[in-house]
């Protein structure tokens, strides 16, 4: 797929990774429409870039609907979905307050497995209706997994178990949807400098980077993004997980 030919939803894009992949999709010739909660940092972007912006709550089947509805009315078509949007907060099983939160494990749950799916599941109904090309193909989906669903640290079992289930999921999805032509991926990203790091102090930044294998620096959104662009372009990648970490395993 050509990125000129890309018609793509990407969740979480008003921020980090996804506005990373969508600023990189847009300036490639793509078509992008960025799914994400935040109505002013969303609509910020689309304009600032070209895109267009449907504020989305990625948990709810009506929101995510109405998101692909409306991505298809602006572009024409979907046949690609980056999957972005998701939450990271830590938590031990047990700690001095007692059990792990049921309903903050849910959320987490709720929004980085739950979410992708029901984002995936929706715009692939769409995708099922493109033209195929000469390999026939009709779309691609890239969900984004992370090293904890590996190497989970304490505090991460909530967003480990999240995130392998998105590695998870990406064999048993791209089987699924191979007689439509549509692959399914995952891209499992090491540390990088989102938003929730760049509010770190420095010297905690320079730490994290140290256990990093090479290069030693956190990883930058327009990698994931670069990545995400190759999956897209490289028909034969597909039910598969990658990492993107510099080498790194967590201890």
């Amino acid at each position: 797929m050509q990125m000129k030919d890309t018609a793509a939803i990407i969740t979480g894009a008003a921020s980090g990774l996804g506005e990373a992949t969508a600023r990189a999709f847009i300036a490639a010739g793509a078509q992008v429409t960025i799914l994400d909660r935040d109505a002013e940092r969303g609509e910020k972007t689309a304009a600032e870039i070209g895109a267009t912006f449907v504020q989305t709550d990625v948990t709810s089947e009506d929101s995510v609907q109405n998101a692909v509805n409306a991505a298809v009315a602006a572009m024409g078509k979907i046949n690609t979905v980056v999957n972005c949007a998701g939450i990271g907060t830590a938590e031990k099983t047990i700690h001095k307050a007692g059990a792990h939160n049921f309903e903050h494990y849910q959320r987490i749950i709720n929004i980085n497995l739950v979410g992708s799916f029901n984002v995936a599941r929706l715009a692939a109904v769409e995708m099922a209706k493109n033209d195929a090309d000469e390999d026939g193909q009709r779309g691609v989906i890239i969900s984004t997994a992370s090293v904890a669903a590996f190497d989970g640290q304490k505090g991460q079992v909530a967003y480990a178990a999240s995130k392998a289930g998105i590695a998870g999921t990406s064999l048993p999805m791209a089987r699924d949807l191979a007689r439509e032509g549509i692959r399914v991926m995952a891209i499992a990203p090491g540390i990088f400098l989102t938003p929730m790091l760049m509010g770190l102090p420095e010297e905690v930044r320079a730490e994290l980077a140290q256990d990093v294998t090479n290069p030693k620096r956190l990883g930058d959104p327009s990698e994931y993004a670069a990545l995400a662009k190759f999956i897209c372009e490289c028909g034969y990648l597909n039910g598969e997980t990658i990492r993107l970490d510099g080498a790194l395993r967590m201890r």
